[in-house]
C-alpha cells in the first residue's frame, strides 16, 4: 500500500442510513436496554456463579437468568425492529450480519435456558453451566456491536489533519 497506509474501509451508515438512525426512537431504546442488560448480565453473572461455587441461591440464579433473557428478547425485538427503519430488513442487514448471526446464538443459548429450566431437563449445575454459556456468547456478541459503535463513532468524527499538514 502506499504511503503506508491502511485500506479504507466502507463506512457503517450512508447519509440517509445515518439520518433515520438519528431520527428513529429506537436508537434510544437501544441505548436504554444495552446497558441495564448489560448490568442484569453482570449481577446475573455473579448469581450463577455463587450457585456454582457454593450451591446456594439457586433461586435468585434462576431469577436473575430469567430476568437478563427477558431483557434479551427486549432488546432482540425492538433491535430488530431498529435495524428494519435504519436499514430496511428486520435481521442480516450487511452492516449487521455477523453481529445478528452470533445474536441467533445468544437467542438459542438464552431460549435453552428456560426450556431446560420449565421443563427440568437439566439440574441446578447443568442450567448454571448453559447460562454460563449464554453468557459467553453473549459476551462476544456485546463486544461486536461496542466494535460498531466504536466504529460509527470513528465514521462520523472529523479526519485527524496534523497541524501544518494544510
Amino acid at each position: 500500500m502506499a504511503g503506508g497506509g491502511r485500506q479504507k474501509r466502507q463506512p457503517l451508515y450512508d447519509a440517509q442510513q445515518r439520518a433515520r438512525r438519528d431520527a428513529t426512537a429506537w436508537t434510544l431504546v437501544q441505548g436504554i436496554l444495552a446497558p441495564l442488560q448489560f448490568l442484569a448480565f453482570l449481577v446475573s453473572l455473579a448469581l450463577v456463579l455463587r450457585t456454582l461455587t457454593t450451591g446456594e441461591g439457586a433461586w435468585a440464579a434462576n431469577a436473575s437468568v430469567v430476568a437478563k433473557t427477558g431483557l434479551l428478547y427486549a432488546i432482540m425485538v425492538t433491535g430488530s425492529i431498529w435495524e428494519k427503519v435504519v436499514f430496511g430488513r428486520y435481521l442480516f442487514a450487511p452492516a449487521f450480519y455477523w453481529e445478528d448471526m452470533v445474536s441467533m446464538l445468544v437467542l438459542a443459548l438464552h431460549s435453552a435456558y428456560l426450556v431446560a429450566l420449565v421443563t427440568g431437563g437439566l439440574d441446578t449445575g447443568g442450567l448454571m453451566f448453559l447460562a454460563l454459556a449464554a453468557y459467553a456468547s453473549y459476551a462476544v456478541n456485546a463486544a461486536q456491536f461496542l466494535l460498531k459503535l466504536r466504529a460509527a463513532r470513528l465514521d462520523a468524527a472529523p479526519p485527524f489533519e496534523p497541524e501544518g499538514a494544510r
